[in-house]
């Protein structure tokens, strides 16, 4: 007779535990900028890696390899007064697009690789400029040099910062990597003037009747050059929306306008790839002035708790700037409230209610206009989406049960056999 073997459930909960914990670790992925907050020492390279936006571009990277500089090679860097796309070209060149610890350093294949950069892959490095050279030399050394510098390495390994292993290494060097291609100076983006181009593709009202005469231009302009994306409302949509903005204070209307630019350079591309949740130009600690982007297929759309809107067309794309154009006015729940839902139908009144005697006293309702400072109703009549804020929730948790439903099946599996 075939005899059943015991098989002990608690046995596979330090197993289930394990894989729950890699496997929700890999879907949060890694913030560059935290792992380094813990490290005095870098904090003026983590403050430009924020600044240069370089920052966004790591975090969405899988797998990568951080070579930090120490506040002293910072100021060294920066001296020289470089502007901050030069300052960006050569930080780049210190971002690696593969994994390498300190353990890894030591066991490169045949002691020499060449790594590919953020420099090479932003498409403004020339040749093999943006490649650097990593060697293990003899003594414990590992050396590393811009591949163009005839295979010169005067830059070297001091120790590992921070590592999550074949995700991300963050490990310091003795100083910045010479390259006269990544520190040659570099103009900054081209004076464009942001409202003209508005205007002309569908967004005047926003732009010339708003925008240029609100302090909130000062704040765009002063944040182009480190990159700025723009949704510009569509001119039917936003005159409808009008009196609403009329009744936000002085301060609400900046933060309105601020709403409507990211701090970052967003192709349409990497909107698409990048789905998730988007601070603005009004961000301001407890103010959060957030949005949701989200697509599906080739529709990208930008989504707060009162509404959702369509990103229309493409209104100028050259980096570090792009503007797009939206077909509603998209809503901050800092400012907006949506609007009530309708009530349901009163009973039919019964006799004894309508007496005389019964209404005497009954006081009227009376309306309370907003103020200036309250939240002003929902112009587009768009209710949040619930629907998909409880499946973005839920999502969170969708790794760890799929491992939890794979070993549980084979517990099963092996019970019965």
């Amino acid at each position: 007779m075939h005899k059943r073997r015991e098989f002990q459930l608690p046995a596979l909960v330090p197993v289930l535990l394990v894989v729950v914990t890699m496997l929700s670790a890999q879907a949060n992925g890694h913030n560059v900028t935290k792992l380094l907050a813990s490290h005095p020492s870098l904090s003026t390279f983590n403050h430009y890696l924020s600044l240069t936006h370089l920052a966004e571009l790591i975090n969405s990277r899988t797998t990568i390899t951080v070579l930090a500089l120490d506040n002293s090679a910072m100021s060294s860097l920066l001296s020289s007064n470089p502007t901050i796309s030069t300052v960006r070209n050569i930080l780049s060149l210190h971002v690696l697009l593969d994994y390498f610890g300190a353990k890894k350093l030591h066991q490169i294949t045949n002691g020499t690789a060449l790594a590919a950069t953020l420099f090479q892959a932003s498409g403004t490095a020339p040749g093999s400029s943006g490649f650097v050279n990593i060697t293990d030399l003899q003594g414990g050394k590992v050396g590393f040099g811009p591949e163009e510098n005839d295979g010169k390495l005067g830059i070297f390994f001091v120790k590992s910062v921070e590592e999550v292993p074949y995700n991300i290494s963050i490990i310091e060097v003795s100083g910045v990597i010479p390259s006269d291609v990544a520190a040659a100076p570099t103009p900054g983006p081209s004076q464009v003037n942001l409202t003209d181009i508005m205007s002309a593709h569908g967004c005047k009202f926003f732009a010339d009747t708003l925008l240029n005469n609100s302090d909130a231009m000062k704040t765009y302009q002063d944040n182009v050059e480190g990159g700025v994306t723009v949704f510009c409302p569509l001119d039917d949509p936003f005159k409808q929306f009008l009196p609403k903005y009329n009744n936000l204070s002085a301060a609400g209307k900046v933060s309105f306008l601020e709403f409507y630019a990211v701090p970052m350079y967003l192709s349409m591309a990497m909107l698409k790839a990048n789905n998730g949740l988007m601070n603005t130009l009004a961000t301001d600690g407890a103010n959060k002035y957030d949005f949701t982007v989200q697509n599906d297929g080739e529709q990208v759309t930008l989504k707060t708790k009162l509404n959702t809107v369509r990103i229309t067309g493409t209104l100028f794309d050259e980096q570090p700037l792009a503007i797009y154009s939206t077909d509603k006015v998209l809503l901050p729940k800092e400012l907006f409230k949506a609007d009530a839902p309708t009530p349901a139908p009163a009973p039919a009144p019964d006799t004894a209610a309508d007496s005389p005697k019964a209404s005497k006293g009954k006081s009227k309702s009376k309306s309370v206009p907003a103020t200036a400072d309250s939240p002003a109703d929902s112009p587009d009549g768009d209710v949040a989406d619930q629907t998909a804020d409880s499946k973005n929730s839920g999502s969170r948790f969708g790794v760890a049960r799929y491992a939890m439903v794979i070993l549980l099946s084979f517990w099963v599996c092996h019970l019965l056999h």
